[in-house]
């Protein structure tokens, strides 16, 4: 058997499409030719912006107070020997004197406890004002807008009015 699509007329540009046999009196429409439309977009450089830091610098004089403590000793002999049975002296605190005892056992053929001395201990308090310099460092950035060339148009600022008075 032969094939029947070897004999069947195709329709030109169509693949595998048969040809119709058109009656008299009938009538058939052809597509020839079917426009489309298609969006396609690309990068456009419309310009360009250039950002650039400077740092300024600030001489400042920082003042404070400053407190120290200066701690005189005295050594004050005492060399009395304790009663029998009294408490040896604690440390303790006369006029913003702080006392400390020192004490010492000897043998003798008995035994006894000797204040050998005292060391009294003043506090003194100094205040001095002191001025440091110093250098702050405060930066400030500008942009530029450019052009897609490379010229500088005009500046940028990003701060507010009220940013830049302060």
């Amino acid at each position: 058997m032969s094939d029947p699509a070897a004999i069947e007329p195709l329709l030109p540009g169509a693949q595998n499409k048969h040809a119709a046999e058109v009656v008299v009196g009938e009538s058939v429409s052809l597509p020839l030719l079917a426009e489309t439309a298609r969006i396609d977009k690309h990068l456009v450089e419309t310009g360009r912006v250039r950002v650039s830091t400077r740092t300024e610098t600030i001489d400042q004089t920082l003042r404070e107070t400053l407190r120290s403590d200066r701690v005189g000793v005295t050594r004050v002999p005492i060399n009395r020997t304790l009663a029998e049975g009294e408490m040896p002296p604690v440390v303790r605190e006369e006029d913003g004197v702080t006392i400390i005892p020192i004490l010492e056992e000897i043998l003798v053929v008995e035994k006894r406890l000797v204040l050998k001395e005292e060391v009294h201990v003043r506090q003194a308090i100094a205040v001095e004002d002191v001025e440091v310099p110093v250098t702050l460092r405060k930066q400030h950035a500008e942009v530029e807008r450019v052009d897609p060339e490379g010229h500088a148009s005009e500046q940028i600022n990003p701060l507010s009015s009220q940013e830049q008075t302060s």
